[in-house]
């Protein structure tokens, strides 16, 4: 790299959204520190301990990140086909010789690591959908071109759901804010949104009050609609679809669903409590946060977390450690920066010239977003448990270094957009 050109990279890389990055993952490191502490052995640089291989991991993500920033900004572009194959070949791999935990055959081990291909499928899934879009330019209006779109991102999700690993295959669905972006109706939006409203009515009414209340408000709008046969055709088609739905609801739920996926719905609808078994784990969690009250019982001060009542407290339940030892403000300061980080980024693939850059930096910060609502909405019982991990912040090296990669990638990108087309 000539000095011209280290001169032009260093001013053009956004510098705020590294030192965001770089906070977020100190926030990370401080608080799996706190999360495991141990007083007889508290040398904060003990590399068998997870803080320890946190520190490792930061590292080496920041060294990846940095690297990122060196490579030529069109290798993503002309590549996301083989970055995807490889992914999906990784996904499959790990049906075949991966590793099962927690009842999730989701990690393949080298060595003293695991790697979870699932985490890297993400960047893989967002390279190939903004090179789609970019390369067809795609208006989203005919079957064809939303079919195509929905395999990129269907497939790695159903090879996912294999595992079986519920929460990441979850993630994959914030891919649809990217595509609402690029012209995706928002009749799709209401669509999603009425599934999940007729899921949570499937669980709280009986199927034979809901059906009847479907064909009621269907009836009511195909009479409006009565002269226009293709509006009156789309209303009776979504009045079957949304009926077959709610059976396919109870068959997902009973058939797919592991048993304690379906007793945290249970818990969290209200219909079942398990305080000793599905349910501890939020029930921990929300002790610990609420006894932080304003500003924190002090750092290496939290009862909850120096006893270790939250289980996975390091990893998905990270939050509850930063609610107990900081408090409200200390909180408040993690979901500014999150807030500030995912604002940067909808800034910052807005000003982009290339529609690759667009809709790649619109899927980082989808990603990001699903991650962080979902996994502070577990920790706070407002969301099932789904064991997903907080982006930056929870300890594992695959879950930084994925984020990592999916955000440096956009970095790059947005580094030399005036000169990627």
């Amino acid at each position: 790299m000539s000095t011209q050109q280290g001169g032009r990279f260093f001013f053009n890389v956004d510098w705020i959204t590294i030192l965001i990055y770089i906070a977020l993952c100190a926030v990370g490191f401080v608080n799996i520190y706190a999360s495991i502490y141990n007083p007889d052995n508290s040398t904060l640089f003990n590399f068998s301990s997870n803080y320890g291989k946190q520190l490792i991991f930061i590292i080496t993500a920041l060294i990846v990140g940095f690297s990122i920033l060196l490579m030529d900004a069109k290798f993503f572009s002309v590549f996301s086909p083989i970055v995807y194959g490889i992914t999906m070949l990784l996904l499959v791999a790990v049906l075949l010789v991966g590793r099962k935990v927690a009842g999730n055959q989701a990690w393949i081990p080298l060595g003293s690591f695991r790697l979870q291909p699932s985490e890297l499928a993400k960047f893989g899934t967002a390279l190939l959908l903004a090179r789609y879009v970019s390369s067809f330019n795609p208006k989203f209006r005919d079957f064809k071109s939303i079919m195509f779109a929905a395999l990129i991102v269907l497939f790695p999700l159903m090879l996912i759901m294999l595992q079986p690993d519920t929460g990441s295959a979850l993630v994959f669905l914030s891919f649809m804010f990217p595509l609402y972006r690029e012209g995706l109706s928002g009749y799709f939006l209401l669509i999603f949104l009425g599934m999940i409203v007729l899921f949570i009515a499937d669980f709280l009414l009986p199927i034979t009050l809901i059906i009847p209340v479907i064909l009621v408000i269907g009836g009511i709008f195909v009479y409006q609609n009565r002269r226009k046969q293709k509006v009156m055709f789309s209303i009776i088609l979504t009045t079957i679809i949304a009926i077959a739905y709610l059976f396919l609801v109870r068959v997902a739920y009973e058939k797919v669903l592991e048993p304690h996926q379906r007793t945290r719905i249970e818990i969290m609808l209200g219909q079942k409590t398990d305080p000793k078994g599905a349910g501890y784990n939020v029930i921990q969690s929300k002790i610990a946060i609420g006894s932080g009250q304003i500003t924190g019982r002090g750092f290496l001060e939290g009862t909850q977390t120096k006893y270790g009542y939250v289980p996975e407290q390091s990893t998905d339940f990270i939050f509850s450690t930063i609610g107990e030892e900081w408090g409200f403000v200390g909180c408040t300061i993690v979901v500014a920066l999150y807030l500030f980080l995912l604002l940067r980024l909808i800034n910052l693939a807005e000003r982009q010239r290339s529609t690759f850059s667009r809709v790649y930096g619109y899927c980082v910060a989808s990603i990001i977003f699903f991650h962080f609502f979902i996994n502070i909405g577990m920790t706070i019982g407002i969301i099932p448990v789904i064991g997903i991990p907080l982006p930056f912040i929870s300890y594992g090296g695959s879950s930084l270094w994925s984020f990592t990669v999916l955000l440096f990638i956009f970095l790059k990108l947005d580094s030399n957009r005036m000169g990627f087309i």
